[in-house]
C-alpha cells in the first residue's frame, strides 16, 4: 500500500509544469515507470494518484450499477479531466490547463502539494492556507465525529 507523507510547497513555471520535489519523488521510487495520473478534487483542488491506486479506483468504479442514473452522473463527474502525467527528464510534470482552471490555479502559482495518505492533493497555497483558520475546537469535534463511529472501512485497508 502506498503511504505517502508531507506537505509541499512548490510553485508552477511560466509553462504550466510543476517540478515534483526529490523528497516526495523518493516515496514514489517507481514513478518514471508506473506513471501518475491527475484529477479534480471534491473542493477546489486537484489530486495527483499513483497510477496503481487510480487503477484501484478505476476497478471499484466499473464495479458500481451504471443503470442508476446518479452512479452514471457520480462516475462521469468523478473522471471527467482525469490525464496521465509523465514526469519529464529533469522530475517535472505538466499540469493540464483545464483541470487548472478547475482548481483556481494559475500560471507562476504558489502551490502546496498535500499528501493524503495514497495520494497528493494540489491547492493554491493561499486557497490551502484559508482551510485552517478554523477554531481548534473544531476539529477536535471532527475527529470525534469521524474516528469515533462507524465511518471506517472495514476491508482490511
Amino acid at each position: 500500500m502506498v503511504q505517502l507523507l508531507g506537505e509541499f510547497d512548490c510553485k508552477l513555471d511560466a509553462k504550466g509544469r510543476l517540478m515534483v520535489p526529490s523528497s516526495l519523488k523518493k516515496q514514489l521510487p517507481n514513478v518514471e515507470q508506473e506513471g501518475l495520473v491527475i484529477n479534480r478534487g471534491f473542493e477546489k483542488h486537484l489530486v495527483i494518484y499513483p497510477k496503481k491506486v487510480w487503477e484501484k479506483i478505476v476497478q471499484d468504479l466499473s464495479k458500481l450499477n451504471p443503470y442508476e442514473p446518479k452512479t452514471r452522473e457520480f462516475v462521469r463527474l468523478f473522471t471527467r479531466g482525469a490525464t496521465e502525467l509523465t514526469l519529464d527528464a529533469t522530475g517535472r510534470v505538466n499540469l493540464p490547463k483545464t483541470l487548472m482552471e478547475s482548481a483556481g490555479i494559475e500560471i507562476n502559482a504558489e502551490l502546496v502539494l498535500a499528501c493524503q495518505i495514497d495520494k497528493i492533493e494540489v491547492w493554491s497555497k493561499k486557497v490551502y492556507e484559508a482551510l485552517f483558520d478554523k477554531d481548534p475546537a473544531d476539529f477536535a469535534m471532527l475527529a470525534a465525529e469521524v474516528m469515533g463511529n462507524k465511518n471506517r472501512r472495514d476491508d482490511g485497508e
